[in-house]
């Protein structure tokens, strides 16, 4: 199992640089940041810092969206990185939540998602493609390599990652979540005539090493708003008892008011009392070590690949040195 960092690019960009040089050393493969550009600094600045700084790492947004840059700008900018640094970068896209609704614009739509992830990894990987009805080609691309991993919760998305994206990222690490999400994903990819194995699996939540869980619950509570945000729109698209949507994942929302972007992803984010504790036991990594550990096996057992550590935390350097020291030794070996 390969494990990343994700952070939010908050100033100063020196810091966030420092943190993934930390997460290197102890043994992460893969650097992650937000990608809102109103609520945090601009990442494939910060993206440049990072992979000078490192040298075997893997940087990339979790994640970008087809509609605050143009594709071929996004196409561009990744196999810059890829030129200078040697194809170290991942692109994670969805249909962008907090980007495009800070802006005022709704999230794209899964068509247009689906139209970008190809065209976004054909441009950065110098092939030809067609934006907006133009054939255009980056023609200084040598061997450039860019996989495309999607985020999804929603069976219309699950069934677009199988058929489109090199990898699937799932925002929770719940396990009876991720074996039926995983499970659609693959399905999906059988049924495109895809190899199913061929889909790398990244399940992205908070970690938390402490044996104060009480604590380690109010640090990370705000994960819990996060996803409702996403669930919200399932359930007013596809209905509360649809059998589309497992219960597991939308009946606690119910108590949901509203949300404000400007605490979005942090902690004491006031929109996320409605969070109970069972979810944010269930979504995000609490307890020991040890606790850490058996929950990761668990998920390894059903498929994951990668698990990337959110820290948006107050311990996120003893965090990304617990996972160092004790727990990706035990999940690598």
């Amino acid at each position: 199992m390969d494990f990343g960092l994700v952070l939010q690019t908050d100033p100063p960009a020196a810091q966030v640089v420092s943190l993934m040089k930390r997460a290197e050393r102890n043994g992460f493969r893969y650097g992650w940041t937000f990608d809102s550009a109103v609520l945090w600094q601009e990442p494939f600045v910060i993206y440049s810092q990072i992979l000078a700084n490192t040298r075997r790492l893997t940087v990339g947004p979790m994640v970008t969206n087809p509609g605050t840059r143009t594709w071929e700008v996004t196409a561009s900018t990744f196999a810059t990185l890829n030129d200078m640094y040697g194809n170290r970068t991942v692109c994670g896209i969805g249909r962008g939540d907090s980007a495009m609704r800070v802006a005022g614009r709704k999230p794209n739509t899964l068509a247009r998602l689906g139209e970008a992830i190809g065209v976004i990894r054909d441009l950065a990987e110098g092939r030809e493609a067609d934006v907006d009805g133009q054939r255009l080609r980056l023609p200084w691309v040598k061997d450039g390599r860019l996989p495309v991993w999607m985020a999804a919760y929603g069976p219309k998305a699950l069934a677009l990652a199988g058929e489109k994206a090199d990898g699937f990222i799932l925002q929770l690490a719940d396990p009876f979540l991720t074996e039926w999400m995983v499970k659609a994903v693959r399905k999906a990819a059988t049924d495109a005539g895809r190899d199913p194995a061929s889909i790398t699996i990244c399940v992205a939540a908070p970690a938390y090493v402490g044996d104060d869980l009480a604590h380690a619950r109010e640090q990370c509570r705000w994960f819990g708003g996060m996803v409702g945000n996403h669930v919200a729109d399932l359930v007013s698209r596809y209905g509360e008892h649809s059998g589309l949507v497992p219960e597991a994942l939308t009946e606690y929302i119910k108590q949901r008011q509203g949300y404000d972007y400007s605490h979005h992803g942090r902690t004491g984010n006031p929109d996320t009392a409605f969070v109970p504790d069972e979810i944010v036991d269930r979504f995000c990594l609490l307890g020991t070590a040890e606790q850490h550990i058996a929950k990761l096996r668990e998920l390894k057992a059903l498929g994951v690949d990668q698990f990337a550590v959110y820290a948006m935390h107050d311990a996120r350097e003893e965090v990304i040195d617990a996972y160092g020291q004790q727990i990706i030794p035990a999940l690598t070996r």
